[in-house]
């Protein structure tokens, strides 16, 4: 009878041992997968900064322009301090993703209003400090969307992980949560009109 209570015991100690190495194994899983989901954040931050930094460039470069549209940068200006607002530490929840977006969103369609009405003053244009702002501005665009991307993979590397069984139980007991993704911006499925 000693033997057997000494050999369920072992079982039930065998299989403690083994439950604890693979909730350590999908623990370590998540945790490396979240570090991936801040570094892809970190970028995105990063590059949104880069093009707040500019902002100040180009606007100063327009104001040197006589009888420019004020309305429009103040606008940009406007915008720009509304994303120096909008702060977020990590991995932003879902609401505080909502919140970021909006409030970049609301600088690039600033911006594409500024370049819009820049194209009526060729003055501005044929400044180099101007042209060399405008090409460092679209490159930073790009370079947004690039992390964007990234941010978005990882994410859903993570989210797709957390969600399988039996990791979520691991990821519920230790509160993993869900990342959120980057969305397109309101109206980008509709192609923008041009009149001539």
């Amino acid at each position: 009878m000693r033997k057997g209570v000494l050999g369920c015991v072992g079982i039930v100690v065998a299989l403690g041992v083994i439950v604890a190495i693979w909730g350590g194994g999908r623990y370590n899983t998540l945790v490396a997968q979240q570090e991936a989901v801040e570094t892809a954040w970190s970028q995105v931050e990063n590059v949104y900064q880069r093009r707040a930094d500019l902002i100040p460039n180009l606007v100063e470069t327009v104001k040197g322009a006589k009888d420019f549209e004020q309305e429009t940068l103040t606008k940009v200006v406007e915008a720009r301090a509304k994303v120096g607002q909008t702060t977020v530490q990590g991995p932003p929840s879902a609401l505080e993703m909502q919140q970021f977006q909006t409030a970049q969103d609301g600088l690039s369609s600033a911006l594409s209003r500024l370049m819009v009405v820049v194209e009526r003053y060729p003055d501005i244009k044929a400044t180099q400090n101007f042209r060399d702002l405008q090409v460092a501005l679209e490159g930073t665009e790009n370079r947004i969307a690039v992390e964007r991307k990234r941010y978005n993979e990882v994410a859903q590397t993570f989210n797709t992980t957390r969600r399988k069984v039996p990791t979520i139980m691991v990821a519920n007991l230790l509160g993993f949560e869900a990342k959120p993704y980057f969305a397109a911006t309101l109206g980008a499925d509709q192609a923008p009109q041009v009149q001539f």
